[in-house]
């Protein structure tokens, strides 16, 4: 491939702007920045003390108490929807959920909340999400939902599309999310440190696949944007672009990386995609190598609300 003469001259501008905008081109609710802002130390602090994800602490913390506005947050300090059970000894309130009059747990502070949701968290039913990585915010949302923490069919997927939106990954590396940090940068010195030592590495020969008419590349583990843009010679903000992410994404192993804009709309005869649960509008059009602002163009959808949920059927052409 040849090199592209972006990669040392001047990065046209638009795409820093691209950069910057939250993933899937979402707005951020400034009520959601508050609530993040409030209590991204102490999810912090209860991932040190209980290896639970903080982006999964805040997310949930957002989804069940609608960033703190609900009567059950903003009354009696339950953030997290927990109901009395069996154990419970503390006080109570009574509200209607899948039944009438349930009993759910009140606490003399929010961060009472918190502390108990780890705790909560640590019974049998969800032994198996200690077992993930505490960077894998979707396995860990996924399976929250399999172990029942919630009815809702489309839990994980919404814990998934807050966590991506609002840059929530940020915080399992006790890092503040780049809207958030005074400085504009999420990242703290050693990991800036650590970034730098990467891009100093001699460029590495990656090899290139083709699906779609799309060129891409897999990611390895511990890659980045700006790991894989130097090796195959695109300008990071550039290769973001193209996989509808911001330039701090985190990146999995064998990940799909497009090296030039994907298509306005899947092959013609494609078969309609069923929603699974974990996945995202973004994760569905890196699948299928469709710019993910004409995926929901296809279906109708409305960019600024829709969370795709378990069994929805989405068109691809």
């Amino acid at each position: 491939m040849q090199a592209n003469p972006l990669r040392h001259g001047t990065i046209v501008l638009l795409l820093i702007v691209m950069s910057l905008i939250p993933l899937y081109g979402q707005r951020m609710n400034n009520s959601y920045q508050a609530y993040v802002r409030e209590y991204a130390d102490e999810a912090i602090r209860q991932m040190r003390k209980h290896k639970i994800p903080a982006s999964i602490t805040i997310a949930q913390g957002l989804l069940e108490s609608n960033a703190g506005a609900s009567s059950l947050a903003s009354v009696h300090n339950n953030h997290f929807g927990i109901k009395c059970h069996k154990a419970w000894q503390g006080k109570r309130t009574y509200h209607d959920d899948d039944e009438n009059g349930e009993c759910f747990r009140s606490y003399e502070s929010a961060l009472d909340s918190y502390t108990d949701h780890s705790y909560f968290l640590q019974q049998p039913r969800y032994k198996s999400l200690f077992r993930l990585s505490p960077y894998d915010y979707q396995g860990w949302a996924k399976g929250l939902q399999k172990c029942g923490y919630a009815t809702d069919k489309g839990y994980a997927n919404k814990l998934i599309a807050i966590i991506e939106l609002y840059s929530l990954y940020e915080l399992d590396n006790e890092n503040y999310p780049a809207w958030l940090s005074k400085t504009g940068s999420s990242a703290s010195p050693t990991t800036k440190r650590k970034k730098t030592e990467e891009l100093e590495k001699p460029l590495k020969k990656r090899k290139q696949y083709n699906c779609y008419g799309l060129e891409y590349v897999l990611a390895e583990e511990g890659d980045s944007f700006a790991t894989i843009a130097r090796d195959v010679e695109i300008n990071a903000d550039r290769l973001a672009s193209f996989n509808d992410a911001p330039i701090d994404f985190p990146l999995k192993k064998n990940d799909v990386i497009y090296l030039q804009k994907k298509n306005k709309r899947g092959e013609s005869g494609t078969p309609d995609h069923v929603v699974t649960i974990g996945e995202s509008m973004h994760s569905i059009s890196q699948l299928y190598g469709i710019r993910i602002g004409y995926l929901y163009k296809i279906n109708g959808l409305d960019m600024e609300t829709y969370v795709p949920l378990e069994g929805d059927v989405l068109q691809l052409w």
